[in-house]
Order: structure tokens, then C-alpha cells, then sequence
């Protein structure tokens, strides 16, 4: 009795034709790069989105000598065009100078006050210009074209990532329909016995279709949990360029799209199998 149960669930012993960790391995391999790409893409996108709303808005202001300071201070305060302006302290451009050029060096270095533009679209020529006839000598430095530039590689990064994740999704279809054909030779002559007797091309494909997705789901979910720690990682490590404290750790991560990716794995092995079954059913006398 527990035989015929057996045989009624799985009529064609696809659980024994389709068993093993291959496919499932080689899908967690093709999931883990897709949550690396799909999170890559997600980055990117919020890298070129901060560039441009944050740093092209941010302007630097020269000025010859530190007595400067206070008065280029309040006339950028009086500018309608500035959001903000703040001296930056000698402590705070020795800091940003160590790493190129080590110990602070012993020439004068001339004072710096960084503001902040109300609108990144307004011209920073005219506001330098205009704190230029008040305070002699002050030259203002804007960042918009190197900001441009750093959110035109983030978008082709994020173009990169999109297309990877095409590829993987057509590279894990491949193997789904090699394993598909695999289990179809195996099972070659109890499928023909089982469509000979009247079994539907749907039922017979539905089957494949079912245990193929749910292999592709399984191995998808490991590779996905697999991709979680060095996504992590590689949070801590941006969290310095994409925003503050809060962007670090598993609570920067895109659990949307990286929950996403097993379902997407399951309807990707459904779907190939459907078509590969289908296509070989059609070839039977």
C-alpha cells in the first residue's frame, strides 16, 4: 500500500531520475551571483542618487589667508543661493590632506570654507563672483563636473549589474533544461507507456515542471544565504560613501530583491521545464 501511494504521487519516479545536488548546486552558484549583481545594481543606484543630490550641491570657497574667514563667512550667509557655509578648521584639513600627503606640511595653506548650494542647478560662477567683489582673492571650486562624472560610472555600473543579471538568469535556464532533458531520458519509457495510455502533455510537463522548480528554489535560497554575509560586508565598507551610520550591516542590505531571487529561481525552472517537456512530447509518434 505505502508502493502504490508512492507511485501515485510521483507516477514518472522523478524523484529518482531528478535527485542528487547537482542542480541545486549549480544554481545556488548562478543565485549567489545574482544577489551580488542585484545588490551591485541596487548600490550604484543609490551611489549616483546621493552624488547628484548631495555632492553637486557642495561647493568649496578659497580664500588667500585665514582673516578672510569671517567675512566671506556672512556674505555666503546673505546669499539667497546658499543653504549653508562653514569654515573648515585646520584639525579637519589636516585630517583630509594625511593620507596624501602625510604630516601636515610646514608651507601656509590657505583657508577653505565649504558650502552647500539650496539648488545643485544654480551656477556656483555667479555666487563666486559675487563673494569675489566683497572678499578679494576668494576663488570658488564646484564639484558638478567630477559629481557627473562619478554618477555616469555608478549608472554604467548599475547597467553592468542588470545585464550579469540577465545572463545568470539565462545561464540557469540552460542548466535547468540540460537536467530537464536528463530526466526525460531516464524516464523515457514510462513517460511513453503513461501518454500512450491517454496522459495529458500538461500533466506529464506540470510534473517536471513542479519538481525542477521546487531543486531550482532550494538551491537558489542556499545560494542566496550564502551571498547574505559578503553583502554585509561589503555594506560596512560603502557605508562611509552612501551615508551615514544607518547604511551598515544587514539593515543596508535589499531584502526585497534578495528574497525575491528563490521565487524567481522556482518560476525560472517551472517555465523551462514546461517549454522543454512540451517541445519533446510534441516529437513522440
Amino acid at each position: 500500500m505505502p508502493r502504490r501511494s508512492r507511485y501515485s504521487r510521483d507516477p514518472l519516479g522523478l524523484r529518482r531520475a531528478l535527485s542528487g545536488w547537482l542542480l541545486p548546486g549549480l544554481v545556488a552558484a548562478m543565485a549567489l551571483l545574482a544577489a551580488l549583481a542585484v545588490a551591485g545594481a541596487q548600490g550604484a543606484a543609490g551611489l549616483a542618487d546621493r552624488w547628484q543630490r548631495g555632492a553637486a550641491a557642495a561647493v568649496t570657497v578659497q580664500l588667500p589667508d585665514a582673516a578672510r574667514v569671517e567675512p566671506a563667512l556672512a556674505a555666503l550667509r546673505a546669499m539667497e543661493e546658499v543653504a549653508e557655509a562653514e569654515a573648515i578648521d585646520a584639525a579637519r584639513l589636516d585630517a583630509l590632506l594625511r593620507p596624501w600627503l602625510g604630516a601636515a606640511p610646514a608651507i601656509p595653506l590657505p583657508a577653505l570654507i565649504e558650502l552647500r548650494l539650496r539648488d545643485p542647478r544654480a551656477d556656483p560662477v555667479l555666487v563666486g563672483d559675487r563673494l569675489a567683489a566683497v572678499v578679494p582673492g576668494a576663488v570658488v571650486e564646484a564639484h558638478g563636473l567630477w559629481v557627473r562624472r562619478l554618477a555616469a560610472l555608478a549608472r554604467s555600473l548599475q547597467a553592468l549589474a542588470w545585464v550579469v543579471l540577465a545572463l545568470v538568469a539565462a545561464v540557469a535556464a540552460a542548466v535547468v533544461a540540460v537536467a530537464t532533458r536528463a530526466g526525460l531520458a531516464a524516464r523515457r519509457d514510462a513517460i511513453e507507456v503513461l501518454h500512450g495510455l491517454g496522459a495529458r502533455d500538461a500533466d506529464i510537463a506540470g510534473r517536471f515542471a513542479r519538481r525542477l522548480g521546487l531543486l531550482a528554489a532550494l538551491g537558489a535560497a542556499g545560494g542566496t544565504a550564502a551571498a547574505v554575509p559578503m553583502l554585509a560586508l561589503l555594506a560596512d565598507l560603502a557605508a562611509p560613501w552612501v551615508g551615514g551610520e544607518a547604511a551598515r550591516g544587514l539593515s543596508a542590505l535589499p531584502w526585497p530583491a534578495l528574497l525575491a531571487v528563490p521565487p524567481f529561481a522556482f518560476l525560472v525552472g517551472w517555465a523551462t521545464a514546461q517549454a522543454t517537456v512540451r517541445r519533446w512530447l510534441r516529437q513522440l509518434p
